[in-house]
Formats: structure tokens, C-alpha cells, sequence
């Protein structure tokens, strides 16, 4: 559900992007289209949400070094991931790009295995020792397919949620992109693709080979169902491909608030020093400024939390701030539909369903929310995260009055006319 509702907001933002090659960003799309406040809010809050994020893969690396080292204080890893993610991303833009795609060339290797894996126990029906044997029958049976009832449904939304952040991240860089008119619409087309293979498959094999009352929110089901196999060092490492996946989403988290930051700092919407360059053409102080933040992990492992409480915690403010920015995507996009209608004629890449399909995205998100009350830790994350809207209008009021920035934002909407 989550994926179906999602794919909307990516082709709603692709038909912005592409309506004019010079947004650099859905931040530009909602400057433009809804006013400089928008574009503040939408680019400050994309940047606190990876910071969240990436907080969050800071706290489940610690979880997953852990596995091997249950005796190392979980500050340790944390501390050598942020100093390891600053150093993956202070080199040239060509090698961030070569690690994550050595990192996502190892999960996808790691989750088709898994699927394989799952696929050859369930077809020989595979017994573990406690006598459940692995069938496409575990996914109705024990309690049907909502075993706990509608609300136990209901608050796996949260992290469900949580699973698809970063989806937008291809509309962050779309100016750097060669041929956005054709790199574009492909990246987003292969989204549904993506999310039934290696999202919905591989859960439907968990679930398949373990039992839902077998699954431990401690542990990494990877692991376990490898380990379940008799497969003890492809459980070891499983545990390494995964921690890499924590490690890619970061990276990726770091590297996208960091060309934010620098964006922002370049409209007067940041402070200026981080608008600046260093040799190698990387924003590095924008860099260090958006590192500096994700010490704030080794506050909530010292803090006595339990991991799982910590990555709920942190999970559900990402989750409800993501969701501010896909909703002010659609909002954007129901604008440009009332003020440009001509470039919406001309458009290659229309958005399926158009205005009414904005509105049922929206009032899912209104339903997630919903959700978010109905458990307590996940309430306790939606009623700190309005902290943040208040000091990011305190900062809007402040900047606003600065002199020239008026001056810079005109320079903007110029610059989207001439193109």
C-alpha cells in the first residue's frame, strides 16, 4: 500500500522536474510553485529528515555490530560509522558513486539469495528444530492474515512508512543528471518493479519459512532465516550485507543533505560558509555540518534505551517529516495543474490520475498519521516532531528579513523564465 501511494508522488515530481530543467530539485519546484517559504521549509526539513534517517542507520549498525561484538559498547561503532561515512563522501562525487553501487550491488546479490534460499525451504518443506515446517500456509496461518487484529495491522504502518524514505532522492539530483528526460521517467517506472521484488517478495519468504510468532524484533530476520538453514556463515554474512545497507542509507542521507545545505546557503536560505566549495568541487563544510548532527546517536545509546526503542523513536519523526515533504510535492503539483496547464499538455511523463489521485495520496498520509496515535512510543516521536516546524518558522522569519534576500529570490524565478 505504502509503495502503491508513493509511486504516485514520484510521478507527480517527475512531471514537475521535467515541466523545467532548471529545478534543481523539488525544493526549486516548491519555491516556485508555492512561494520561497515552501522551498525553506521543503529544503530544511528534507535536510533534518536524513539527518533522522541516518541516525536511525547509525543506531541499527550499532544493533548489527552487536551480532558479533555483544560485549563492545555501542558507541564505538557508531563513532567509527560517522568518521567512515565522512570519509566515503569527502572524496569527488565519482567515488561516492562507485560505493554505493558496490553497496547496492551487495544487497541485491544478499536479497535474491535470500528469496532463493527461502524459496528451495518452502518447496521441500523444510522442518526447524521446533517442529514448524516452512509454507506459504505460515502467511494465513496462526491467526490469519492479521493475527493480532485490525490495530496490530494498523501499527505496522509506521515502519512500513519508514522502509520507502529516501524514495524521492533521485528528484534531489536531477541537475546533475546528463539526460533527465530519459533517466528520469525510467528511474521512477522501475519503482513499483523494485518494491515487488525485493520489498514484498522477500517479506512474503520471511514470513513463509518463520512463522510471524517466531520473528524476533531484536534480530535480523535475514539472519535468522539463514542461521534456521544451518547456513552459519552466511548468517555472519548476512549480518554484513545488511549492516552495508544501514551504511548505504546513510551515505546516501549524507550526501544528498549535504548538496541540500549547499543549495540552501547558495538562495541566503543557510549560512554562507556553507555555499562554498573545497578543492575536489564537494560542499565539505556543508558536509562536516550535516555530520556533526549524527553524533546525536551516540546521545540515544547512552541514554539506557533499548535499540528497538531508539530506532522507533527516530524512525517515526523521519517517517512524519518525509511525509511533509511528499505532501508538499503534491501540493506543488496541484498547483503547477492550476497555473501552468499548458506545460501539463505538453508534458511526456503526466502524472497517472492526476488532482484526484493527489488527493487520495494525501488522505493516506492523513491515515498513517492517524495510526502513528494509536501506539504509544509512536505517539509520544508524532508529538515532539511539531518542534521542528516551530524553530524552522522562527528561522523563516529571520531570514526573510535579511537584505538581498528578496533580491536572490528574484534572481531565481528569472532564471526559471529564461528557461
Amino acid at each position: 500500500m505504502n509503495g502503491f501511494m508513493l509511486f504516485f508522488v514520484m510521478r507527480a515530481m517527475g512531471e514537475l522536474l521535467l515541466s523545467n530543467l532548471a529545478y534543481k530539485s523539488f525544493a526549486d519546484v516548491a519555491a516556485d510553485l508555492l512561494g520561497p517559504w515552501a522551498g525553506f521549509f521543503t529544503g530544511w526539513t528534507y535536510w533534518f529528515c536524513w539527518i533522522v534517517t541516518g541516525i536511525a542507520d547509525i543506531v541499527a549498525i550499532s544493533g548489527y555490530v552487536d551480532y558479533w561484538w555483544p560485549n563492545l559498547p555501542l558507541w564505538i561503532p557508531a563513532l567509527v560509522a560517522i568518521v567512515v561515512l565522512l570519509c566515503l563522501n569527502l572524496p569527488t562525487v565519482k567515488a561516492f558513486g562507485e560505493t554505493e553501487f558496490w553497496f547496492a550491488l551487495i544487497k541485491i546479490i544478499a536479497i535474491l539469495a535470500l528469496v532463493v534460499v527461502g524459496l528451495v525451504m518452502i518447496f521441500s518443506s523444510f522442518e526447524a528444530p521446533d517442529g514448524a515446517r516452512a509454507s506459504f500456509a505460515n502467511l494465513w496461518n496462526d491467526g490469519g492474515l492479521f493475527p493480532t487484529g485490525v490495530m496490530g495491522f494498523v501499527a505496522g504502518f509506521q515502519i512500513a512508512v519508514f522502509a520507502f524514505v529516501g524514495i524521492e532522492l533521485v528528484g534531489t539530483t536531477a541537475a546533475e543528471a546528463r539526460d533527465p528526460e530519459r533517466t528520469l521517467p525510467h528511474a521512477i517506472n522501475s519503482i513499483p518493479i523494485r518494491i515487488l521484488l525485493f520489498y514484498v517478495l522477500a517479506l512474503v519468504v520471511i514470513v513463509s519459512v518463520t512463522p510471524w510468532r517466531e520473528i524476533s524484533p531484536d534480530h535480523s530476520p535475514f539472519v535468522a532465516m539463514f542461521s534456521l538453514a544451518g547456513l552459519g556463515i552466511a548468517a555472519s554474512v548476512v549480518n554484513f550485507v545488511v549492516l552495508t545497507s544501514a551504511a548505504s542509507s546513510a551515505n546516501s542521507g549524507i550526501y544528498s543533505t549535504s548538496r541540500m545545505i549547499y543549495g540552501l546557503a547558495q538562495e541566503g536560505d543557510a549560512p554562507a560558509p556553507l555555499a562554498t566549495l573545497n578543492a575536489r568541487r564537494v560542499p565539505a563544510n556543508a558536509l562536516f555540518f550535516s555530520c556533526t548532527f549524527l553524533l546525536a546517536s551516540l546521545v540515544l545509546l547512552f541514554s539506557g534505551e533499548s535499540i528497538i526503542e531508539a530506532f522507533t523513536v527516530v524512525t517515526t519523526i523521519s517517517s512524519v517529516l518525509f511525509m511533509f515533504v511528499w505532501t508538499i510535492i503534491l501540493c506543488s503539483y496541484m498547483a503547477y495543474r492550476r497555473r501552468r496547464p499548458e506545460l501539463h499538455a505538453a508534458s511526456r511523463f503526466r502524472m497517472p490520475g492526476g488532482i484526484v489521485m493527489c488527493w487520495v495520496v494525501l488522505a493516506f498520509f492523513g491515515f498513517v498519521l492517524w495510526a502513528l496515535t494509536q501506539q504509544a512510543d509512536t505517539l509520544r516521536a508524532l508529538l515532539v516532531t511539531p518542534v521542528w516546524f516551530v524553530v524552522l518558522a522562527i528561522a523563516w522569519f529571520v531570514v526573510r528579513r535579511r537584505r538581498g534576500h528578496l533580491a536572490r529570490w528574484q534572481e531565481f524565478r528569472d532564471e526559471l523564465d529564461q528557461r
